[in-house]
C-alpha cells in the first residue's frame, strides 16, 4: 500500500521504467497487444488473444513474447487490431486464423505480415506504424490518454503513464488553487453544455454543507455515441482519479459513478480500478499522508436517456424515478440528498488528471479563444473511418469528415453532419471549413452535446432523419412536463404525416410554433432542444419537406409510403432471381420480352410490395429502380 508522496513516487518510476522498456524493447521481449474494447471484443478480440497465447506456447516463445489486451484504438471499421511493440507494427482486421502466420512471421522471424497492415485509400500504399496512418495524424491523446497503450487491468500501467501524478501535485495545492488551475486552463464539461467545470466546481466549494459529493455522469444514451464508454474501457483511473482531484477541491469525501448498465465491460473494469485504487491506498483514508479520504462508489443506469440530465440522474442515484428537478437551485447548492454536489461527464474528469499534471497552460495552449482543449468525437454514419476522434477545439468539419474520417464512401457526395445527437442539429457543406468549438456550433444552428458526429450522403432524408430522433426524443421524454410530454408527441405525427404523404403546408407552420412552445416552455434540456434537428433540416432542407407535400415524393428514395419499385424491361433477362428473393410473392414473369432476350421479363405488383428492397440487392443487372 503506498501511504506517502515518496513511496507514490517511488512506484511511478519503477512503473514508469516498466512501460517503456516494454514499448522500447529493452526488456529483450516481443509484446502483443490487442485492442480489448467493445467493439473489437464482439469481433471476437478475446478468441484472438487465447490464440496467440496458444499457439506460443505451442512454439516454445512464451518466454520471448506476452500478450496483453488494451483499450480501444479508435478506429473501429478497422477492428479488431493488434500491435507488436518495439516495432509498433499495427495490423488491422485481424482474425483468429491469421495468428499463426503472425506468431510465425512476426515474432519468430522478425517478417511484417504485409496483407494485414492498413492500406492508404488514396496513395494505395500499406501503412505499418499507426502514427504513420491519417486517421491518426490531426489527432491528440488527452480525455483518451493511454486508451490503446496500458492493460485498463493493471493499475502499474496505469501509473507508468503518469497515473495519479496529477492527484499528487493537486494534495500539495490548496482547494482553492486547484480549482484555479482548472479555470486556467479553460475547461468546459463535455457533457453536452459546456458549461466552465472551475465555475461549477467554485460555487460547490463556496456552498456550505456538513457534506458534499463528486457524481460522474456515465450515463452515455445519444445515438452512436461511445466517447465515455470507452474511456471507462480504456483507462478507468484516470477518470478514478480526476473524481478524487475534484472531491479534495470542493471539500467532497464520496464520489458516485453513475454508469449504464448496457456498459458491461466498461463497468467491470471500473470495479477493478476502484477495487486496485484502495489497495494501493489511493482511495480510501488519510490518502498519501494527509487528512483527506475520499471513496468512489458505482451506481448502474437502469437505460434511461433523461437520467443523462443532470438532477434526473442525482435521483436516479437516491432511488427516485429519474425525473428532472425545476433549477435553481442547482445541484452545486443543493444537489444529491440535497447537499453541495458537482456532476461532471466521464470526459471531463478524464482532462483534469491532464491539466493537474501538465499544468492549465499545456491544456489551455489548444483549442479556441472560448473551447479550450481537444473534444472526443464518436464519428459515423457515411464515412469511411468509423470511430473514435479526439481531436483539438478549432478543427474544421471538413477535417474531421475528410482528412481523418476518409470522406464519403461509394463516391457518393456529402449531404450533412449531425452534431450533439438528438438535441443537435444538421450542418450542410457551406459550413464545413467552419471550426468545431462549444460556441460556433451553437451559433450556425447546433450544439457540441457529448461528441456525437453522424455524416449524412445523398441518400439519406432529411425528413425521416428528422422523425427518427423525435421518435427517439417521444421514447425517453420522462413525461414529467406537459410541454415535452405531449409537444414532442404532436411533432412526431406531424412528420410521420409528412414523411407518408399526408402532410400539408399547414403542418410546416404548425411544426414552428410547436418547435417554440417545446422549447420555451419545457423543464430540462431534452424538451428545450428536442426541435433542434427540426429546425434545422428545415433550415436547410425546406426543399425536401414541400417535395413530400406537394409533390408527394421522398427525393432520397427512403420514405416507404411514398416511394415504388419498378423493372426496366429491357435491363431485365427474366431470370427470375429477384422473384424468389421476394418475401411476399409480390414479382411475377410478364408476356413482355426484351430483344436479345429469351426469357420474359419480371414484373412488380404493386398492392403487395411492402417495399423491403429484397430483390435492388438479388438483381444483378441493375433492372430494378426505386422511385
Amino acid at each position: 500500500m503506498i501511504k506517502t508522496v515518496e513511496e507514490l513516487n517511488q512506484k511511478i518510476s519503477v512503473c514508469t521504467k516498466c512501460l517503456d522498456d516494454k514499448i522500447k524493447g529493452l526488456d529483450n521481449k516481443r509484446h502483443i497487444v490487442l485492442c480489448g474494447g467493445t467493439g473489437c471484443l464482439s469481433s471476437h478480440s478475446d478468441e484472438i488473444k487465447a490464440k496467440f497465447e496458444e499457439v506460443l506456447k505451442q512454439k516454445g516463445l512464451s518466454d520471448k513474447a506476452t500478450v496483453n489486451q488494451v483499450g480501444c484504438f479508435g478506429f473501429c471499421s478497422q477492428g479488431p487490431f493488434v500491435k507488436i511493440y518495439p516495432e509498433d507494427t499495427l495490423y488491422r482486421l485481424v482474425k483468429v486464423d491469421d495468428v499463426e502466420e503472425i506468431v510465425e512471421k512476426d515474432i519468430r522471424n522478425g517478417e511484417i505480415v504485409e496483407r494485414l497492415l492498413y492500406v492508404d485509400p488514396a496513395t494505395k500504399e500499406k501503412v505499418a506504424k499507426q502514427d504513420e496512418i491519417n486517421f491518426y495524424k490531426k489527432q491528440r491523446r488527452v480525455a483518451l490518454y493511454g486508451c490503446g497503450v496500458i492493460n485498463p487491468e493493471n493499475i502499474n500501467e496505469s501509473l507508468g503513464m503518469g497515473g495519479f501524478q496529477g492527484l499528487r501535485k493537486a494534495l500539495s495545492m490548496s482547494q482553492q488553487d486547484v480549482i484555479n488551475d482548472i479555470l486556467e486552463s479553460g475547461l468546459r464539461g463535455r457533457g453536452g453544455g459546456g458549461f466552465p467545470t472551475g465555475r461549477k466546481w467554485q460555487f460547490a466549494l463556496n456552498s456550505q454543507g456538513d457534506e458534499k459529493y463528486v457524481v460522474c455522469n456515465g450515463d452515455e444514451g445519444d445515438p452512436g455515441a461511445f466517447m465515455d464508454r470507452s474511456i471507462l474501457e480504456g483507462n478507468p483511473l484516470a477518470v478514478i482519479e480526476g473524481m478524487v482531484i475534484a472531491g479534495y477541491a470542493i471539500g467532497a469525501q464520496n464520489g458516485y459513478f453513475y454508469v449504464r448498465a448496457e456498459y458491461p465491460i466498461a463497468v467491470k473494469r471500473l470495479r477493478i480500478a476502484i477495487k486496485q485504487a484502495e489497495e494501493e491506498g489511493l482511495l480510501g483514508d488519510n490518502i498519501l499522508g494527509t487528512n483527506f479520504s475520499f471513496r468512489c462508489h458505482l451506481r448502474l443506469g437502469a437505460g434511461a436517456f433523461v437520467c443523462g440530465e443532470e438532477t434526473a440522474l442525482l435521483n436516479s442515484i437516491e432511488g427516485k424515478r429519474g425525473m428532472p428537478r425545476p433549477r435553481p437551485p442547482f445541484p452545486a447548492v443543493k444537489g444529491l440528498w440535497g447537499k453541495p454536489t458537482i456532476v461532471n461527464n466521464v470526459e471531463t474528469l478524464a482532462c483534469v488528471p491532464y491539466i493537474l499534471r501538465n499544468g492549465a497552460q499545456a491544456f489551455a495552449s489548444v483549442g479556441t479563444e472560448r473551447s479550450k482543449g481537444t473534444k472526443v468525437f464518436a464519428l459515423g454514419g457515411k464515412v469511411n473511418n468509423v470511430g473514435l476522434v479526439e481531436v483539438p477545439m478549432g478543427t474544421t468539419l471538413r477535417e474531421l469528415i475528410y482528412d481523418i474520417g476518409g470522406g464519403i464512401p461509394n463516391g457518393k457526395k456529402f449531404k450533412a453532419i449531425q452534431t450533439g445527437g438528438p438535441s443537435g442539429g444538421c450542418l450542410t457543406e457551406e459550413y464545413l471549413d467552419e471550426p468545431i468549438d462549444f460556441d460556433n456550433l451553437v451559433a450556425k444552428g447546433s450544439m457540441m452535446g457529448s461528441g456525437g458526429a453522424i455524416v449524412m450522403d445523398e441518400d439519406n432524408c432529411m425528413v425521416d432523419v428528422a422523425k427518427f430522433y423525435m421518435e427517439f426524443i417521444c421514447d425517453e421524454s420522462c413525461g414529467k412536463c406537459t410541454p415535452c410530454r405531449i409537444g414532442t408527441k404532436r411533432m412526431l405525427e406531424i412528420l410521420t404525416r409528412i414523411t407518408e404523404g399526408r402532410g400539408t403546408m399547414e403542418d410546416l407552420a404548425e411544426l414552428e410554433q410547436l418547435s417554440d412552445t417545446v422549447k420555451t416552455n419545457s423543464l430540462c434540456a431534452l424538451g428545450q432542444t428536442s426541435a433542434n434537428p427540426i429546425n434545422s433540416t428545415l433550415a436547410h432542407f425546406k426543399d425536401e419537406y414541400l417535395a413530400h407535400i406537394v409533390e408527394k415524393r421522398c427525393p432520397a428514395h427512403v420514405c416507404k409510403k411514398l416511394m415504388t419499385f419498378t423493372i426496366d424491361q429491357d435491363k431485365c433477362i427474366g431470370c427470375g432471381m429477384c422473384a424468389k428473393g421476394c418475401p411476399v410473392g409480390a414479382i411475377s414473369r410478364t408476356d413482355y420480352v426484351a430483344p436479345n432476350h429469351k426469357l420474359a421479363s419480371m414484373k412488380i405488383d404493386a398492392a403487395k410490395c411492402i417495399k423491403c428492397g429484397a430483390c435492388i440487392s438479388t438483381c444483378k443487372f441493375k433492372a430494378i429502380e426505386k422511385r
